[in-house]
């Protein structure tokens, strides 16, 4: 692979190019679920190709093959150049790169069983048994289970000197069921909604899931749903559970504290954002316990990488440090946008068509020094809510609405009646200024996000955000309040 990346790049630099990189990858990928005792899918896919990014009197080119013959890499490298060219004809401003040590490395991430190594077969007998004991109640109308894996072997080259090969893998299952009566339907999934369990790792993640254990509990939750009171409408504090945080740390600060999204550069898709530039450093975004850190490095995280696509080494950064707005998510181009004298390597491409964007790395709320049950005890009327339903959240990430699969009321110090249906809304400065308490490291949990969406055309991205149960105070709860 060394020998085609060197074509890729050095015919870049003899058509004309200031600078080029070519990413080789390749990629496979398995998919297997089930359905109401059913199999519900086996996909199985696998992919080979590169794509060439230069820069060419100041402007971008990509262009990129499934084809790795001799004649079809200087082709395709030829064209990049061409397309930057074209592109100089129209750019605002000359692309500008922080700098970085060109590196020459290889990066694995660390496994203990090949997860393509385990037969079908075994993969579809538990989540059969799974699927089977979620089904022994009539009122479960589906129940569904699933395991995927994916392997992506990455190499990297640059014509400033890098060259890195980098094998990145990933594996997740889960499952949910759906109870139904009189026209209702409840949902409860396990251990998230959002993708079940994720993280680089092998299958050693799967069998420390005790997805059969947990299934009757699921099972019996899901009914329970039906008959339970709905959520009261007000003001109330709210204690979020890790599997909703999650998504409560993506949304709301993840794509909040993206540069590109800051600059305008997401405005015609999905919006742009309330942390404008002046606001670094200074910006009072939550309570002084909030510390929200960004961290590619931390093992077992979905974004956690050797280098990003920039070739910058991973790293770990505060996003926001006792409260205040510290950095942003930035690449090479945008870093001296903030002011940086070189990028925290954030920027990521969906496999080798795609041209790298920032993405959210692994971002992760910082654990305090409660435990739960003397949270819940210090807690007097409160509602707590877990695992993530639905979210909306408008174009500039201030204002925001998150339904839950469940909640429990919180009277006196103690955990009482189910609530179903729970929402909660809010602006995001307001949220997390409100966040009073934090629990303890042995509450922390980090919970992978497989399929966040960006960019135009559409990539699709992985990351993990790690959190503990939290405390807010006076959020507005309820449908309709």
């Amino acid at each position: 692979m060394r020998e085609l990346a060197a074509l890729a790049v050095d015919t870049a630099v003899a058509r004309g190019a200031d600078y080029a990189d070519v990413r080789i990858i390749e990629t496979r990928r398995e998919y297997l679920s089930t359905r109401n005792g059913a199999v519900a899918g086996i996909t199985l896919s696998e992919s080979l190709g590169f794509g060439v990014r230069v820069i060419c009197n100041g402007a971008w080119g990509f262009a990129s093959s499934s084809s790795l013959d001799r004649e079809e890499i200087m082709r395709t490298a030829a064209r990049a150049v061409e397309i930057a060219a074209a592109s100089a004809s129209v750019m605002r401003e000359p692309v500008r790169l922080a700098p970085v040590e060109p590196r020459v490395d290889r990066w694995q991430t660390p496994i203990l069983v090949d997860p393509f190594s385990v037969p079908v077969d075994e993969k579809f007998d538990l989540l059969f048994a799974v699927d089977a004991e979620l089904r022994r109640d009539e009122r479960i109308r589906e129940a569904s289970a699933f395991i995927g894996c994916t392997r992506e072997h990455q190499w990297l080259m640059t014509s400033e000197g890098a060259f890195i090969d980098q094998l990145l893998i990933g594996t997740g299952a889960g499952f949910s069921a759906v109870a139904v009566k009189d026209g209702e339907r409840q949902v409860r999934s396990w251990p998230a909604s959002h993708g079940g369990q994720t993280a680089s790792m092998g299958y050693e993640l799967v069998r420390s899931l005790p997805m059969l254990e947990e299934a009757p509990r699921i099972r019996e939750e899901a009914v329970a749903l039906l008959y339970a009171d709905p959520c009261p409408s007000g003001k109330r504090t709210v204690i979020l559970d890790p599997t909703q945080l999650c998504l409560q740390i993506h949304e709301s600060t993840g794509h909040a504290s993206e540069l590109d999204r800051v600059l305008g550069m997401e405005a015609n898709f999905a919006g742009t954002s309330f942390l404008t530039l002046e606001k670094k450093g200074s910006f009072r975004y939550g309570s002084p316990i909030v510390n929200l850190v960004a961290d590619s490095t931390v093992p077992g995280g979905l974004a956690t990488i050797g280098y990003d696509d920039d070739g910058v080494p991973a790293k770990r950064w505060y996003v926001v440090k006792d409260g205040v707005f510290t950095n942003y998510l930035t690449n090479r181009e945008l870093a001296h946008r903030a002011g940086d004298a070189e990028s925290l390597g954030c920027n990521r491409a969906e496999g080798y068509s795609n041209i790298p964007i920032i993405r959210i790395p692994n971002l992760s709320l910082m654990p305090g020094d409660w435990k739960f049950e003397d949270l819940i005890a210090d807690t007097d009327d409160g509602i707590y809510m877990i695992n993530n339903r639905s979210w909306s959240i408008d174009q500039r990430r201030l204002n925001f609405q998150f339904g839950c699969e469940i909640a429990y009321e919180i009277k006196g110090g103690k955990l009482g009646r189910m609530l179903k249906n729970p929402t909660y809304q809010g602006i995001t400065p307001e949220f997390w200024n409100s966040c009073d308490a934090i629990c303890d490291e042995d509450h922390w949990r980090l919970w992978g996000v497989p399929n966040c969406g960006k960019g135009q055309p559409m990539q699709t991205a992985e990351m993990s955000h790690g959190s503990s149960p939290a405390r807010f105070r006076d959020v507005t709860v309820g449908v309709g309040s």
